[in-house]
């Protein structure tokens, strides 16, 4: 039975959608299809792809507006009278057809610092559990098909963020690290915050809708890692740090991203503590301590204490506080 079809067909100058009637048989997938279309009606059609088997991720494209696998779409989710529209990513340049550029995951893979052995251990006798190795074991399965990357709207919509942020695959790879029983970096998180941009990510989940794999991106690894980073940024250590000690003291001794790290084909340099937005408490008053209302407020930014009719400043008669004596009786 013949199908219809819109192919996109054009290079990086401009294209458009052909139409094309091509022969379906039970079971086939739309990568056949466009097999037999190379076969039967266009040659010179452009596309890539390897294993046929939804491991190696190189046939990925937009299949009726939804980033997928060309290998692992069947022909059967369709309906007989539908149209199957077949685009290339949209998130990178076009080289040809199906074809993309998606060298900008490959760079932002070589900024990513790599695993870092810990301190004594040769290679070889490296020894974990299983139960050590569970969270993280998910974030393996990637098998780097990018369609994350594309249908990620903070790359995709916006241009000018690619240089600041890495992207999905690569927060995964960052928390994998981070989970890592034996990995001796202790600023993963820190490194996602200041030099892969995870506080871009809005948490949308489209990214984990998308993956073939089926890993919970977004559940597992991205909202973990950010709420790390939180913990830290509102330690009250950290707090209590930043008020004993000058910000000059504090950028000389703490370092929020590596400074020279090997990455997985050359270094990634780090970035300037200076650079990050540092954690931040409370403000305090002149005489050292703080607001009545940060005090008495459960929820520091949440509902007032006090009621939602009243105005503030208070007037001081209104407050009943006193500030614990100092006097030793």
């Amino acid at each position: 039975m013949k199908r219809h079809f819109r192919v996109w067909r054009g290079d990086a100058s401009g294209g458009d959608l052909t139409e094309f009637d091509v022969e379906v048989n039970e079971g086939e997938v739309v990568l056949d299809i466009i097999h037999r279309l190379q076969a039967t009606q266009a040659p010179d059609l452009a596309c890539r792809w390897n294993c046929k088997a939804g491991k190696c991720g190189s046939c990925s494209m937009e299949i009726n507006g939804k980033p997928r696998l060309g290998c692992m779409t069947r022909m059967s989710t369709f309906t007989e009278d539908e149209t199957i529209t077949i685009t290339p990513l949209r998130t990178f340049p076009v080289i040809r057809d199906l074809v993309t550029d998606v060298s900008f995951n490959y760079e932002k893979a070589r900024e990513t610092p790599a695993f870092a052995p810990p301190v004594g251990v040769a290679p070889g006798e490296y020894r974990m559990q299983q139960i050590d190795v569970e969270r993280s074991q998910e974030f393996r399965k990637c098998i780097e098909c990018f369609l994350c990357q594309n249908t990620c709207h903070v790359v995709r919509d916006h241009e000018e963020n690619k240089e600041a942020f890495s992207g999905p695959r690569y927060f995964i790879r960052a928390a994998e690290l981070d989970m890592h029983p034996l990995d001796a970096r202790g600023d993963r998180k820190e490194y996602a915050q200041s030099s892969q941009g995870l506080g871009y990510c809005n948490i949308t989940k489209c990214c984990t809708e998308v993956c073939p794999e089926h890993i919970k991106i977004t559940d597992n690894a991205i909202i973990p890692m950010k709420e790390r980073v939180v913990d830290r940024r509102y330690d009250p250590l950290v707090w209590l740090g930043r008020k004993i000690f000058r910000r000059d003291e504090l950028e000389g001794t703490e370092s929020m991203a590596p400074t020279g790290s090997t990455g997985v084909t050359g270094v990634a340099a780090g970035v300037p503590l200076s650079s990050a937005r540092l954690p931040e408490g409370p403000p305090v008053g002149a005489d050292g301590h703080m607001d009545v209302a940060e005090l008495a407020a459960p929820i520091q930014g949440g509902p007032s204490p006090f009621g939602e009719d009243v105005t503030f400043p208070l007037p001081p008669e209104e407050i009943v506080y006193t500030h614990p004596s100092t006097d030793k009786r």
